[in-house]
C-alpha cells in the first residue's frame, strides 16, 4: 500500500534565519525613515533642490551625458568627436570630492585666498596680451558711493561727441526698414570713467548717475543706425530701481532681466541683446593704439551657466574675430564666467544672441570709448548682414 503525499511543497525555515530576516527588514525600514526624516528636517539652504542638482551636474562635461545616452542608443555616439579623449571619471570624482581640478592649479588655493574668485574665469579666446592676471573684473561700489552726487565734466563729453561726429560713415546700402533689431542695456548703469569725473582719482569711486556707461551704449546704437541697423537703448536706471525696491547690488541682473523680458514682449523684432559694462582694470590693460589713435579695448563675457551658452559663445567669438581683422588688438578676447562670486548667466539664457561687452576701463576717455563703439558697430554690422544673407530663404526655382 502506497503512502499518500500532499501535492503542495513544504519549505522549512529555521527559526534563527527567520529572526535575522525580520530584524534586517525592521532595521532597513528604520534607516529609510531616519534618512528621509533627516533630509526633510534640514534647513532649506541645505536640502536637495534643483539648484543643488544643477551645481553637481555642472561638474560633468556635456560629453558625459551624451556618452550615457549612447549606452542605450548608439546613435548618440556619432555626435562625439573621435579624436577626443574619453572622460576621466576618477578625475571627475576627485574634483567633486575635493573641489580641486587637477587640470587647473588655481583651484588648489582658490577657495582659501580672499579675492581669488576674481581670477576664477576661463579664457575661451585670448586677445592680445590677455591672461589670467588681467582678465576683466567688476567691483561692487559701497552704498554711500552709489548715493553720492559727483560733478562730471559735461564739456569733455560734448567735445568727444562733436569730435566723433566729424568721422563720416558712408550711407548704408541696406537697412532693417525701421525695425529695431538690437536691444542695448546696462545692468550696472552708473559705472563711469575717471577722466569724466571732476576731482575723482580713486577707481572705486568711478560711478555717476548720468555721465556713465550708458553714453557708450547710446553711441553704439547711433553708430548701428548709421549702418542701417535699428537699435533700441534702455533708459532704465538699474541702480535707482535697486534702491527703490531695497535690493542689493548683486541683484542687478535680476532687475535688468525684467527690463529685457519686457522689451522682448513689447518688440518682437528684437534679435540681439547687448549688455554694456565698464571694466575696473587700469589704463594699460584697457587701451590700445591703432594707427596712432587710442581706443578703449573691449572684452566679450559669456555666462557659463546658461542654456544657450554655445550659441552665445559662437556670436562672441565671431565678433572678436571680426574686430581682430579690422582693428587688431582692440578685443581682449572672449571670457567665460561661472561659479561662486559671479552671476553665471548674465541674462544670456533669454536669447541665443545675447552677449555682455566690457568697454574700456576706469581710466578711458569718452573719445576713446566712442571710437570703440564705432568699431564695434562696424564689426557687428558686417556680422549682421552676413547672417541675414545666410538666413534668407532661397529663391524659388522657375518652372
Amino acid at each position: 500500500m502506497k503512502k499518500w503525499r500532499s501535492p503542495h511543497m513544504i519549505v522549512a525555515v529555521p527559526g534563527a534565519s527567520l529572526k535575522k530576516i525580520m530584524i534586517l527588514a525592521v532595521l532597513g525600514c528604520m534607516m529609510v525613515f531616519t534618512l528621509v526624516g533627516a533630509i526633510t528636517s534640514l534647513n532649506p539652504e541645505y536640502r536637495i533642490s534643483s539648484s543643488s542638482v544643477n551645481y553637481v551636474t555642472n561638474h560633468f562635461p556635456n560629453e558625459t551625458f551624451v556618452r550615457l545616452f549612447s549606452f542605450e542608443n548608439h546613435y548618440f555616439s556619432q555626435m562625439l568627436p573621435k579624436e577626443r579623449q574619453r572622460v576621466s571619471y576618477s578625475a571627475m570624482l576627485f574634483r567633486m570630492a575635493t573641489s580641486v581640478n587637477p587640470d587647473d592649479p588655481r583651484s588648489l588655493l582658490g577657495s582659501e585666498l580672499p579675492g581669488f574668485a576674481l581670477y576664477d574665469s576661463k579664457i575661451i579666446v585670448a586677445g592680445e596680451g590677455t591672461d589670467y592676471t588681467n582678465m576683466p573684473y567688476e567691483s561692487a561700489p559701497p552704498l554711500e558711493v552709489m548715493l553720492a552726487e559727483r560733478q562730471a565734466s559735461l564739456e569733455d563729453l560734448e567735445k568727444a561727441d562733436k569730435k566723433h561726429e566729424e568721422k563720416q560713415v558712408p550711407p548704408p546700402t541696406q537697412t532693417t526698414g525701421g525695425r529695431r533689431v538690437v536691444y542695448i542695456y546696462h545692468t550696472h548703469t552708473r559705472e563711469s570713467y575717471l577722466p569724466a569725473l571732476k576731482g575723482v582719482t580713486d577707481p572705486d569711486l568711478a560711478f555717476h548717475r548720468t555721465v556713465n556707461v550708458t553714453k557708450v551704449g547710446e553711441k553704439l546704437a547711433e553708430e548701428l543706425e548709421k549702418r542701417g541697423i535699428g537699435a533700441e537703448v534702455s533708459k532704465v536706471d538699474i541702480e535707482a530701481e535697486l534702491q527703490k525696491k531695497g535690493m542689493k547690488y548683486y541683484q542687478a541682473y535680476d532687475m535688468s532681466r525684467k527690463t529685457v523680458v519686457e522689451a522682448m514682449g513689447r518688440n518682437h523684432d528684437l534679435q540681439y541683446f547687448i549688455d554694456i559694462h565698464r571694466d575696473s582694470r587700469r589704463r594699460k590693460y584697457t587701451t590700445v593704439t591703432i594707427n596712432g589713435v587710442d581706443y578703449a579695448r573691449v572684452a566679450f563675457i559669456i555666462g557659463g551657466e546658461n542654456a544657450k551658452y554655445e550659441k552665445n559663445l559662437q556670436l562672441a567669438t565671431q565678433l572678436h574675430q571680426l574686430l581682430q581683422k579690422k582693428y587688431p588688438g582692440l578685443s581682449r578676447g572672449v571670457i567665460e564666467k561661472k561659479g561662486a562670486g559671479t552671476n553665471g548667466k548674465f541674462n544670456q539664457d533669454l536669447s541665443q544672441n545675447a552677449i555682455l561687452i566690457e568697454v574700456g576701463g576706469v581710466d578711458n576717455t569718452f573719445e576713446e570709448l566712442f571710437r570703440s563703439a564705432s568699431a564695434l558697430a562696424d564689426a557687428f554690422s558686417e556680422y549682421y548682414w552676413q547672417a541675414q544673407k545666410v538666413q534668407a530663404p532661397a529663391p524659388a526655382e522657375k518652372r
